[in-house]
């Protein structure tokens, strides 16, 4: 991934809460010769450095991409931005249009886990974690344990041995403070998505 300095986030524990708040990952792999990109619900474990998640048993991914290289791609906030919102633009106008955005770059090495009980404390982990704080919260119990077996045969698990993370938070930081404010003031009054690279161009104190 490009770097320019300036945009380079080493803060591990953003690269992490980038993860955990956004974990749709784009999963990149090559098989076949071609590179593949799998949309796919990834968790991160910090401790143990590791991603896990599932795919359908028939996903050729499991089979291709084991004992692989693969990049997982998390995207944060992310918005447009407008010339229109820097106060530099009233002084001499050499201002353009750009995209900020926040992304998480995970590399590491790809294992298939073809194991029933493993499945079954993955799954149970991740919807723990999505339920929760729900009105009703579903459980993986909730439903008959011949059918979540049903369910679990016909997915694979995976697990990437995370080797290395780069974070590229592009907010701005290449423009005067004057210039930042404007562009939070803007996003401000988007939408949701802007509203939240708002709060990242300038943070509350």
């Amino acid at each position: 991934m490009y770097q320019p300095a300036h945009f380079r986030q080493e803060d591990g524990a953003a690269l992490v809460a980038l993860m955990q708040a956004h974990p749709l990952a784009a999963l990149v792999s090559v098989q076949d010769g071609e590179p593949t990109a799998d949309h796919i619900p990834l968790q991160y474990d910090e401790a143990a450095q590791v991603l896990r998640g599932h795919v359908a048993r028939a996903n050729p991914l499991w089979r291709a991409a084991a004992g692989q290289p693969v990049l997982a791609i998390f995207r944060g906030a992310q918005a447009y931005v407008s010339p229109s919102w820097y106060p530099s633009k009233a002084e001499h106008h050499k201002v353009v249009p750009t995209w900020n955005y926040a992304v998480v770059h995970a590399h590491g090495r790809l294992r298939a886990v073809d194991d029933a009980p493993w499945l079954h404390e993955l799954v149970s982990g991740l919807t723990a974690r999505h339920e929760t704080g729900r009105p009703t919260p579903w459980a993986v119990g909730d439903a008959p344990a011949d059918f979540i077996q049903q369910m679990l045969a016909a997915i694979v698990g995976i697990e990437i041995a995370v080797e290395r993370l780069e974070g590229k938070f592009k907010l701005s930081q290449n423009k005067s403070a004057a210039d930042r404010a404007g562009v939070a003031a803007g996003m401000a009054t988007g939408d949701a998505g802007a509203q939240a690279m708002a709060a990242l161009v300038l943070p509350k104190p």
